[in-house]
């Protein structure tokens, strides 16, 4: 296959490039609930309510052979999400023949869920190198008698302060060889990892494993879903984190870490030559690995924040171009290394930067994401809205394009909640109809492009909050909750059965049944490339 100017390529087309190691993105453009019930293996959701947001943060390379797919309730969605990208300089875009149904009839694999391709490579880990486990029984019993063991959480802070393990220390899973020696110096503590399910403890066990720790280490199996299966009960707002790592730790860690990442294939690139991996044709990621408040401290320009332990989790949506290059960057040469020796298995070309550049490079605050200027659209003030809103709907409709998880959390009173991606259904299910539409979301920068989009369906003026939600609670205005309006369904969020703490049983053992189902649709697939040392 060689990119051209086509207007759709079939499944043998993107199959034989991820067979071949070539550059693509293969992107859904659905919301991310339809997205995570049936989807290509490689497929990275890109939702076209959110398309120009996302687009060149995540394909930063202009000229990616781009295969597009997604068809929902309001008809065929790849055809405005090409026009989209051809208008913000894609040159090099397909539509997906046949999409999805195509796929499917060529004899192509479907997945579910969301982070799939992390979640089956560490499936596959577990199959091959037989990680250690202990059941949820295992380990209560462990804290019931006080035994001589640590329980690590490779999760994010935030899901860990949700919803922990008793006992358990938020330690995400890049910091793990970094700091667990603080956390057990006694070669005979028992290290045990979880996550909410299995991918993170898998990963996190192993990565000890891998990096020689001279404790006996296990991960907790099935995670906080194990746990809760078992009848047993998780602690709420946990707040144990990680300590620091003394230097003589740190020394230790770095040697394993560097020699795991040797035994992977991982590269090694000073930041000076960085350069030389930007040709023409190949997309480089970069990304600094350490804490977020570690990067928001000072980071190397150029580099995005994404901690290695979640870049790992989910580089389907950090990387969406597969065959891509990767630098990972770190102040310690362990999280680097060993976040790199994982990607490295998942068949990525990457490099960690050596030797560690100097702080003094560093700049401070938050990644500027790469996005295209909002347009120019009529707005209005929290003030003038609240008068337009005492007047009644039949003067006023206020459409709230914010996620649907924050629309539930808080909203304008009155207001509807809509996707942008199905605007013309939304603007039919808003009654009655009104003498103007004020749309908003969390910042305003959305609702932007979707009043732009509405110039085309309506002849309501259309104004559009200046700020956003967040302007009209600081200026202390009473906001509502739950799903008071719905002008759209709720499917730009797939809610995962690990999350939270009110899941259902069910949907807890089918996702656990499911976990352990795709080493068999890896096979059956045969696209992944991973290999596993």
């Amino acid at each position: 296959m060689t990119a051209n100017a086509q207007s759709a390529l079939t499944f043998d087309d993107v199959r034989t490039a991820l067979l071949q190691g070539r550059e693509i993105a293969l992107i859904d453009v659905r919301e991310e609930d339809p997205f995570a019930q049936a989807h290509p293996l490689w497929a990275a959701n890109f939702p076209l309510s959110r398309l120009e947001l996302d687009a060149w943060e995540r394909i930063p390379r202009r000229d990616t052979l781009t295969v597009v797919y997604g068809h929902d309730d309001s008809g065929d969605l790849a055809p405005r999400a090409i026009t989209v990208l051809r208008s913000l300089g894609y040159t090099d875009v397909h539509a997906l023949e046949g999409g999805l149904e195509g796929w499917r009839a060529a004899g192509g694999e479907l997945f579910r869920d969301v982070n799939v391709p992390s979640k089956a490579f560490g499936e596959l880990v577990e199959a091959e190198r037989h990680t250690p486990s202990l059941s949820a029984q295992e380990v209560k019993q462990l804290i019931d008698e006080g035994a001589d063991a640590v329980i690590v959480d490779a999760r994010r802070f935030d899901e860990y302060h949700t919803m922990s393990i008793p006992t358990a220390t938020s330690v995400p899973g890049a910091e793990l060889v970094l700091r667990i020696r603080e956390l057990a110096p006694d070669a005979a503590t028992r290290v045990i990892v979880n996550c909410a399910g299995r991918t993170r403890s898998i990963i996190g066990t192993q990565s000890l494993v891998n990096a020689g720790i001279p404790n006996p280490v296990a991960a907790l199996r099935n995670g906080t879903i194990g746990w809760t299966l078992a009848g047993q009960q998780l602690d709420r707002g946990a707040g144990r984190r990680h300590p620091d790592a003394r230097p003589e730790t740190r020394a230790t860690a770095q040697a394993d870490a560097r020699r795991v990442a040797d035994r992977a294939g991982v590269r090694r690139i000073s930041l000076d030559d960085i350069g030389s991996l930007q040709e023409p044709g190949r997309t480089l990621y970069r990304y600094d690995v350490r804490t977020p408040d570690e990067y928001l401290a000072g980071h190397l320009p150029g580099f995005a924040s994404a901690p290695g332990g979640q870049l790992v989790q989910e580089t389907d949506h950090n990387a969406p171009v597969r065959g891509a290059r990767l630098v990972l960057a770190d102040d310690d040469g362990v999280r680097a290394s060993m976040s790199a020796s994982w990607l490295a298995q998942m068949g990525w070309e990457v490099y960690v930067l050596d030797p560690i550049p100097d702080a003094s490079r560093y700049v401070p605050g938050p990644w500027k994401r790469a996005q295209p200027e909002p347009p120019e659209v009529r707005t209005v003030d929290a003030a003038a809205l609240a008068g337009w809103l005492a007047e009644g709907p039949q003067d006023t409709q206020v459409l709230d394009f914010t996620t649907g998880v924050n629309y539930v959390k808080a909203h304008i009173p009155g207001a509807w909640f809509a996707l942008r991606a199905q605007l013309a259904q939304a603007l039919q299910a808003v009654q009655p109809r009104p003498r103007r539409y004020v749309f908003t979301c969390g910042s305003s920068l959305l609702a932007r492009f979707a009043a732009r989009d509405a110039a085309a369906l309506t002849d309501i003026p259309v104004y559009v909050l200046e700020g956003g939600n967040a302007a009209w609670i600081a200026a202390g205005r009473p906001t509502e909750s739950g799903e008071t309006r719905l002008a759209s369904p709720r499917i730009d969020r797939y809610r995962r059965p690990y999350e939270g703490t009110d899941a259902p049983r069910e949907a807890m053992q089918g996702y656990l049944d499911w976990e352990f189902g795709l080493v068999e649709q890896l096979g059956r697939d045969g696209t992944h490339g991973f290999r596993v040392i």
